[in-house]
């Protein structure tokens, strides 16, 4: 059974409204994903020493720590955009409602985890 009129599903746009916004949020996190990315592994890799100093000292850097916190929101905002694609098509039930805001706390708990780690270094909180 298809949802909307023929205009809409040439315009991108379901039962929901959204279908072309999601997909372009889905597309450019994957994009800034890539770059973010590629700087980690090009910034990590001319690290001239991977000991625990030397690494919490480049991470104290705003230069390391901003695009670190950017590629953590980027990552986990495209994490769960694409889980929830997975869960509205796949749970027909109750159970989905529960799975989405699961879904939510979860992806909000770990990334928050994860900047608060980011700011506390680059801060230079105590080990």
């Amino acid at each position: 059974m298809r949802s909307g009129t023929s205009l809409g599903r040439v315009r991108g746009l379901g039962s929901s409204k959204e279908g072309a916004h999601h997909w372009w949020q889905q597309r450019l996190t994957a994009g800034s994903n890539f770059l973010l990315m590629l700087w980690l592994v090009v910034s990590i890799a001319r690290q001239p020493a991977f000991d625990y100093a030397s690494m919490r000292f480049w991470l104290s850097s705003a230069w390391v720590a901003l695009p670190m916190t950017l590629l953590i929101l980027s990552v986990f905002w495209h994490f769960r955009m694409g889980l929830q694609v997975v869960i509205e098509d796949y749970q027909h039930d109750e159970s989905r409602v529960v799975a989405l805001v699961l879904l939510n706390f979860f992806v909000v708990a770990l990334g928050a985890t994860a900047i608060f780690s980011i700011l506390r270094i680059a801060f230079g909180a105590a080990a």
